[in-house]
């Protein structure tokens, strides 16, 4: 085939969350062709449930890279200057440790979603198409993808040069090549909720969240209380993401999620609970906040592997992570840039080195924020550890309290090889 009539590197992309569509913005930037399958039927709206996400300086400058208009992304996030990890203690609240040169910047999961998604082709997306099965052709050149449409359960067929798995910690392509791979399961969930406050600023619940956490609007406060932690940052446009974890027995997952439907009930002894542990000021955030949802927290112990001939996992399929050093979108984000360059540096015609690199080059900095993240999420849920006494936030010391600042102690943070310069 003569070059001027060459077809272009084509790309299935399998997940339509925030690891898939930055992998079709590194993909596209490095002259490929891609197609999206993702089983929900259309893209999130502002307005879906859905958690705050904490961006730092890397991400925001990949993000940018990508979109044609880079100033909107300081206009759907804000600006997390200072991060603090606080103690109940009497009536007041004291810190245990306050990093001012946070340098992250806060985002609803969706306006984020909704930022990358509406700067691709819309054409590129195939919505409401659930992944079946994979098969790798004999030579290894290509591969191709069932899916089947959910609103008609039609089968359709994709072929491609390369397949990248961002479907999630529960990843079906990954169970395609490691099928006895078992998540790690934390031993404690997470109540998320973001409360939605437009035309209420000056409501008792809002004077009173912010007379409590006086930095609430730049600062990310991570209130901890001995067996449980809880978060709190505000979002743009008027919203409060708050988390709470809470250890719990190990779930029977059903489906491919680890976010549990919630009803009345459970909702009701959220707020009975919360009553017993926290301040009145968080218990009334909690209780105004609607649709809150539960997550139960996995993570994995490093893979190995993460590229199988043309197959790669991305994100959350290849590092299942604890959201405690604020890495899973961070690290998605991080796969994606660092891919692309390596698809730019090696071409179609060399993919087999691509690959190589990519899976060189990332997985050191996965397993290590990995492991990282699993560590400090023990350390505030007050959880064993082997090398270190069971943290106990009322009577800690100033050097264990140092051990909670994440980013400070983070694997890679202030460099990932891929990306330097």
């Amino acid at each position: 085939m003569s070059e001027t009539i060459k077809k272009r590197a084509k790309a299935i992309i399998v997940g339509g969350s925030i690891a898939g569509i930055s992998c079709a913005h590194a993909l596209i930037s490095a002259g490929w062709d891609v197609v999206v399958l993702e089983k929900s039927s259309s893209p999130p709206k502002s307005s879906a449930t859905g958690a705050g996400i904490a961006m730092d300086l890397l991400s925001q400058k990949i993000v940018k890279s990508w979109i044609s208009q880079p100033h909107l992304l300081q206009e759907i996030t804000i600006p997390l200057t200072i991060d603090q990890n606080v103690v109940t203690d009497g009536d007041k609240i004291r810190i245990l440790t306050r990093d001012e040169n946070f340098n992250f910047r806060a985002a609803h999961w969706s306006e984020l979603h909704g930022l990358l998604s509406n700067d691709l082709p819309s054409e590129i997306f195939l919505w409401g198409h659930l992944f079946l099965s994979l098969h790798i052709s004999e030579d290894k050149a290509s591969v191709s993808v069932k899916a089947k449409c959910v609103q008609t359960d039609e089968i359709i067929e994709i072929n491609g040069d390369l397949l990248v798995a961002a479907d999630g910690s529960l990843s079906s392509i990954r169970k395609t090549f490691l099928p006895d791979l078992k998540l790690r399961y934390s031993g404690y969930c997470a109540w998320r909720g973001v409360l939605d406050f437009s035309g209420k600023e000056n409501s008792e619940t809002i004077l009173g969240i912010r007379k409590l956490y006086s930095d609430l609007g730049n600062c990310s406060y991570f209130h901890l209380a001995g067996g449980s932690h809880s978060v709190l940052y505000e979002l743009r446009y008027e919203k409060l993401n708050w988390v709470w974890y809470v250890l719990h027995p190990e779930p029977e997952l059903k489906g491919n999620s680890v976010t549990m439907k919630v009803n009345t009930d459970m909702i009701n002894n959220l707020h009975q609970e919360a009553e017993e542990v926290w301040h009145p000021e968080f218990v009334k955030v909690m209780k105004e906040s609607k649709e809150p949802f539960l997550n139960f927290i996995y993570d994995c112990d490093p893979l190995q592997q993460i590229v199988w001939d043309n197959v790669v996992l991305i994100g959350d399929a290849a590092h299942p992570t604890t959201p405690h050093g604020g890495r899973s979108t961070n690290m998605a984000i991080a796969d994606a840039a660092v891919f692309g360059k390596c698809l730019q540096k090696w071409g179609v015609e060399d993919l087999a080195s691509a690959l190589e690199e990519y899976q060189r080059l990332r997985l050191p900095v996965t397993s290590k924020q990995v492991l990282h993240s699993r560590r400090m999420g023990r350390l505030k849920q007050g959880l064993h550890l082997p090398d270190v006494n069971t943290f106990d936030p009322k009577t800690a010391s100033q050097e264990e309290c140092e051990k909670l600042l994440p980013h400070k102690n983070m694997p890679f943070f202030y460099g990932v090889p891929g990306l330097d310069g």
